[in-house]
């Protein structure tokens, strides 16, 4: 634990290091009582450094047994040792450090550093976990060459793995060895070790110049049949990086371990990623078709990584989206090719505006590269990966994909082995295209989402029509201020017989363009003005098509012009938001009236084209989730938003049931799982066909109930699960939830879908169940998924019942980050979010106040949760 009011660190005060390290040799002792490491590094004066003064390392739950310089022990007064510092006094130009220092991995609950996952010793060393193991100079613009020689004992351990291709390996009595080698330059916070009892899936890949690859996925025996997604999965990336980025691997090894102990998703170590083991098993009898494409997505992630992050990686912390946007860019493109580009367009769009930007709105707002942090672990957030991602794709929005290639291209030729900054990505994307990005970098710079206000003009008799775009972001923490963005809004105008041609005034027409039914206007200024010539009738626009920028956009369309949109246009994207917008209206009105039949017609109209992409109809007839509907309202009445979503679903589900009855049907498959786009989307509408007809009435439950006893695949059961806890009657809910544990209850990733889906059911003694649940034997706060699945589901994803009038919903969450602020500050920390946003809360914010501020006083808090806190109730 450390200070109750940590300091802040700032960009501004960014020194580069006094010392680098050329070459980093570890030994590992690995034991049941007690790990030793023995680190010998051979350092050197960094020549862009100021001169002299003491040498500071970093190093946090260590036991200094030996010191040594240039093999002489250190005497006392060379050095000083604090809590987190080892301070050389008086270091020479060059030596070589040698630290013994002994760990307890199997006490290590926080799973920072080295620690043990059940039976297994592994690591987390990103962000700062690397100075858990040894003392170092543990920040990312200090890159070295690791050798590492690992011991432990051979029956418990025989799998004994770290970073690079494997150089040696020997027996000592009961014990055995491994050395590793990886000859490409890396920081601290890629090291890796994993030690176990694994099995492993094995296969090769050729890269293009011929280099042949192993590629091994290790895991606990039980799971050997739960990979074959995996390694599918990353022999597509490999191949796809190749061939859309030209960057090729560059190892003779690529291993996956997965691990169920683990903070984050998965991790980038260099040729040895771990791996959330949510992250990287699938097998069809237990993983629904999403968890698959996260998978897919995920290792993709950690894959491109190898150059996007580990071959040029990031010069500070405030710099992490420089190799997490881009990378999450590059996954995004992977997926849209893999899949249906459309779907996937509106899968980013939903999380930026039910997550990011709330985050944006919140206390916790910062830009795409923080201005500064306490604790850089709550920087690993939806600002720095998804809106970090939607930089990059406005850039390649802007540039073309030709140019864009080049400037990628070029980045990596320029930094190849070094630590940079998102300026020398931007000065690249400049380079290549000749573009200037000066105004764009604000984006890099500026936090908060940027609101557009869009009105139009229509000159009958000259056949004009202007649009007007005016542009706004709203005031975060430290920043009052903003100027205007450089945004590329794309779009198009529709007619009755569909997209019309673009010609804008003043410009030349061009005869060679294929489709100028669309284009991307750059918006630069506060407002600016476009006017389109020969347009015989009034259009109605099609704004910010394909998600073209984050921003939140503002036009008064009716209802009508919405249906219009639905109907006729030609972007996926734009028909989604066409039926969002009206869904919300429909949804705010219903409130205290009735159900406008337009949204019923629209949506009858979806159901019955059978010549429509299943997974976009899907996406189109989904609500907006009840936490995006309270962003949206200026003082949250939580009651009103639940029963008029749920007034239009019933609505919906009535009016509707015959056709979405037979589509349901229709929709049946009796061919082989598989998790190819075809048989998702079939079954993606198929389910959300259920869940209406559930919604409506006791035949949608029958018809749940009927599919769970049926299903032959995880998707479906789990579909007929989830219909059946929220919409059935508490006999049937606990039937088939007691069946479903009876089933599954030897596999933890499928007990956590358990645990998730009684988390979010919307009845009203929801709250005890939860309580309930977090005493069942299957259930640990120390395990960051199950944590997830059951508290951070019900706090984040369950509204209804987290705010519960009586604000037990707020204690529940007090007491469990009360008990997590010390074992685990990473998980209690996020698990913080939905209280960040009390003072929307009307009559709650009292109560949601109250609770943060019993977290504040508590007597030893974490970096983590004391930013989250003290930031959130800050004036």
């Amino acid at each position: 634990m450390r200070d109750a009011q940590p300091n802040a660190i700032y960009l501004k005060d960014y020194l580069p290091p006094s010392y680098l390290i050329d070459e980093t040799r570890l030994e590992f002792q690995l034991g049941e009582e007690e790990t030793l490491v023995d680190a010998r590094l051979k350092l050197r004066r960094n020549p862009d450094a100021a001169p002299g003064g003491v040498l500071e390392l970093d190093g946090a739950e260590l036991e200094l047994l030996e010191i040594e310089i240039d093999g002489e022990a250190m005497a006392d007064d060379a050095y000083t040792l604090t809590d987190e510092k080892l301070h050389l006094l008086a270091p020479p130009e060059q030596f070589e450090l040698r630290c013994v220092t002994r760990i307890a991995p199997q006490d290590n609950t926080s799973l920072e550093g080295l620690y043990k996952s059940r039976t297994m010793f592994c690591t987390q060393c990103e962000a700062e976990g690397f100075r858990k193991i040894t003392y170092y100079l543990d920040r990312p613009d200090v890159m070295s060459v690791f050798t590492v020689r690992v011991e432990a004992d051979a029956q418990r351990y025989p799998v004994l793995l770290s970073n690079g291709n494997l150089v040696e390996s020997g027996v000592n009595g009961t014990r055995h060895w491994t050395l590793w080698n990886d000859p490409f330059p890396k920081p601290s916070y890629l090291f890796a070790l994993v030690a176990g009892e694994l099995e492993r899936v094995s296969d090769s890949f050729v890269t293009t110049s011929g280099r042949e690859v192993a590629l091994h996925i290790f895991v606990e025996a039980k799971d050997l049949d739960k990979c074959d997604h995996a390694m599918h999965s990353l022999k597509q990336s490999m191949r796809w990086d190749e061939e859309v980025f030209g960057r090729e691997y560059d190892l003779d090894v690529f291993n996956i371990v997965a691990v169920d102990d683990f903070n984050m998703g998965a991790m980038e170590n260099k040729s040895l990623n771990i791996f959330n083991t949510s992250c990287v098993l699938a097998h069809p009898d237990t993983t629904t078709d999403q968890a698959f494409q996260r998978v897919e997505a995920v290792v993709a992630h950690e894959y491109f990584h190898n150059w996007s992050g580990n071959r040029v990686t990031c010069r500070d912390w405030f710099q992490l989206s420089l190799k997490e946007g881009f990378t999450v860019f590059r996954d995004a493109e992977f997926s849209a090719d893999m899949g249906s580009r459309a779907v996937k367009r509106v899968e980013d769009a939903t999380v930026l505006r039910s997550i990011q930007f709330a985050e944006d709105a919140g206390p916790m707002a910062h830009p795409v590269r923080p201005d500064s942090y306490i604790e850089i672990s709550n920087f690993y957030t939806v600002t720095i990966y998804e809106k970090g991602a939607e930089v990059v794709r406005m850039i390649h929005t802007l540039l073309g994909p030709e140019d864009f290639r080049r400037g990628s291209d070029l980045y990596f030729e320029r930094h190849d082995g070094q630590a940079v900054t998102c300026e020398d990505f931007v000065a690249a994307m400049e380079a290549a295209s000749g573009r200037d990005l000066t105004q764009f970098r604000r984006w890099y710079s500026q936090a908060g989402t940027p609101e557009l206000t869009v009105s139009d003009d229509w000159d009958a008799e000259q056949e004009l029509y202007t649009l007007t775009v005016s542009q706004h972001c709203p005031a975060t923490p430290g920043q009052a201020d903003k100027a205007p963005f450089h945004i590329p809004l794309e779009m198009g105008l529709l007619g009755d017989a569909g997209s019309l041609r673009l010609q804008l005034q003043g410009e030349a027409a061009d005869a060679e363009t294929e489709d100028n039914t669309t284009r991307v206007l750059e918006l630069t200024e506060e407002t600016q003005r476009f006017t389109f010539t020969g347009l015989p009738e009034r259009p109605v626009p099609s704004l910010l098509r394909g998600f073209s920028a984050p921003v939140k956009l503002a036009y008064p369309y009716t209802r009508e012009q919405l249906a219009f949109i639905m109907s006729r246009d030609s972007d996926g994207f734009s028909r989604w938001d066409a039926s969002q917008q009206l869904a919300i209206q429909v949804i705010t009105e219903s409130q205290s009236g009735s159900v406008d039949p337009l949204l019923i017609d629209a949506f009858r109209d979806l159901l019955a084209d059978d010549s429509l992409d299943p997974a976009m109809v899907a996406e189109t007839l989904r609500m907006p989730g009840e936490n995006y509907l309270a962003d949206l309202a200026e003082v949250v009445d939580v009651e009103a938003i639940h029963q008029g979503r749920q007034r239009v679903r019933t609505e919906i589900g009535s009016q509707l049931g015959e056709l979405l009855e037979a589509r349901y049907h229709t929709l049946a498959s009796t061919s082989e799982y598989r998790p190819d786009s075809a048989q998702v989307a079939a079954r993606s509408l198929r389910n959300t066909c259920l869940a209406y007809l559930a919604q409506a009435g006791e035949h949608g439950v029958a018809l749940a109930m009927a599919q769970y006893r049926e299903a032959s695949n995880m998707t479906d059961r789990q579909a007929a699960l989830t219909t059946v806890v929220n919409c059935g009657s508490d006999a049937q809910r606990q039937e088939l939830l007691a069946d479903f544990y009876q089933a599954y209850q030897h596999e933890s990733l499928v007990v956590n879908q358990w645990f998730q889906v009684q988390a979010l059911c919307p009845q009203p003694d929801n709250l005890e169940r939860v309580q309930a649940l977090m005493t069942h034997p299957a259930f640990s706060l120390r395990n960051p998924n199950k944590v997830r699945s059951l508290v951070g589901a019900f706090c984040s994803a369950n509204p209804i019942n987290f705010h519960r009038g009586d604000g037990a919903g707020y204690a529940l969450l007090v007491d469990v980050v009360t008990e997590l602020n010390a074992a685990n500050p990473q998980i209690a920390a996020r698990l913080l979010t939905p209280l960040t946003r009390w003072r929307r809360y009307g009559e709650r914010s009292d109560q949601m106040q109250r609770a943060l501020e019993a977290i504040k006083a508590l007597p030893e808090l974490s970096k983590d949760v004391y930013e989250v806190v003290s930031k959130s109730l800050a004036d």
